[in-house]
């Protein structure tokens, strides 16, 4: 009897300490929610392919935080700020969820992370890449995680200005991130002693550029920025080869373009872009362990959004951890402080603006002969420390005290 009740007493206890432990989860459950476009001209970019990154994030982590379960949660914003805005409001308000994470498009950033400064939540950005995210809007809630408009100008615009490529004309998106990304890298190339020649602007979704693609051309540019992404600057580049844009010795550079939209685009078309990544499948034996788990469920290499998207999952749920409760105050503080060190990002920082520092990498889209595998797509040609990449916290503009 007694060695029976020693045993039950032990039990009892276990049972109270956990249930004191996960007292501190809210709700009994940890949500977390994966805002992005699933149906547009990004849904390759992130998308669906985000959510899973995000599920093995959960499930490598065990499942569990603070003795509860974790809970992933996805919608499709549509690349419409309100429609986030709305999603955000009722997954805060009704549906009790923690942080939200990846926010494609730039708008939809700064929407849903303005919304969640007010309701005192945590987002992390890994979709979106406007500096304002951690320059002028910058929140105590909110992070910014695997790239952003300033390191793919000094990663991309830095390389092909120091190899000639000295004038410049942009086609530019017409919403925040191309405006962004335009002014990002323009700065960059008259830093280094270019010209911008000019610029225009174009729809988002946009599927005829032939005008636009005259217009750079007329100007005189060696180089045609592309300050868009995902489809549109698949399409861009597609129509650019139509028109015999390369050919006549004009370089196209990528802004932001990443594995998925190579893929999609083939390395025909695709071939001799440079473009900024901060990480690539092929790097290393654990990214290509990682990578060929992701294929498995995707049917895809990830890109850096992808692998952002695991990250920032991971080590929210890591500062929850060691914060011992979901409450965004604590578990805020630690986002700041703790080292990131994962499969995504080694030696990664957090600045007092939110701004994940690691290091990116210009990449050069590789010849269809040069190719090996379905998937070998890229040679890297340089690594940009983190702190070349990104703002320092003085210059992002952000006013949060240091």
């Amino acid at each position: 009897m007694r060695v029976l009740s020693k045993v039950l007493f032990a039990l009892s206890c276990t049972v109270a300490a956990q249930s004191a432990y996960a007292q501190q989860a809210s709700d009994g459950v940890v949500k977390i929610g994966i805002l992005n476009d699933q149906s547009g001209v990004y849904a390759d970019f992130g998308g669906k392919s985000s959510v899973e990154a995000a599920r093995m994030a959960v499930q490598d982590f065990g499942g569990k935080v603070l003795g509860v379960p974790v809970e992933i949660v996805s919608a499709d914003h549509q690349n419409k700020p309100d429609v986030a805005a709305s999603i955000a409001r009722q997954w805060y308000d009704t549906e009790k969820v923690d942080a939200i994470m990846e926010l494609t498009t730039s708008s939809v950033a700064l929407a849903v992370q303005g919304l969640s400064k007010d309701k005192k939540k945590i987002t992390i950005t890994t979709g979106a890449a406007t500096t304002d995210l951690t320059g002028k809007q910058c929140t105590p809630y909110g992070f910014h995680w695997a790239y952003d408009t300033h390191a793919l100008a000094v990663g991309t615009g830095g390389a092909l200005v120091e190899n000639g490529g000295n004038k410049w004309f942009f086609l530019t998106a017409d919403y925040a991130f191309g405006y962004s990304l335009e002014g990002e890298t323009s700065k960059f190339v008259k830093s280094k002693g270019g010209q911008v020649l000019g610029s225009v602007r174009h729809p988002l979704a946009a599927t005829d550029y032939s005008s636009f693609l005259l217009q750079a051309q007329s100007s005189g540019a060696n180089v045609i920025g592309l300050a868009n992404a995902g489809l549109d600057t698949a399409n861009a580049i597609k129509q650019a080869a139509e028109f015999g844009i390369t050919q006549g010795g004009t370089r196209l550079a990528a802004l932001l373009f990443t594995l998925a939209e190579v893929k999609g685009l083939g390395l025909k078309a695709a071939q001799g872009l440079t473009l900024t990544e901060g990480w690539y499948w092929d790097q290393s034996d654990e990214n290509r362990a990682f990578a060929k788990k992701f294929q498995e469920k995707t049917g895809r290499m990830p890109n850096m959004i992808h692998m952002g998207t695991y990250s920032a999952v991971t080590q929210y749920l890591k500062a929850v951890d060691k914060a011992g409760t979901d409450a965004t105050e604590p578990v805020a503080k630690l986002l700041h402080e703790m080292p990131v060190q994962d499969v995504f990002a080694k030696n990664g920082k957090v600045l007092p603006n939110g701004r994940m520092v690691y290091d990116m990498y210009l990449f050069q889209v590789k010849k269809p002969e040069e190719s090996k595998s379905d998937w070998d797509m890229y040679k890297q040609l340089a690594k940009v420390p983190g702190d070349q990449a990104y703002l320092s916290m003085a210059e992002s503009g952000c006013q949060l005290t240091q």
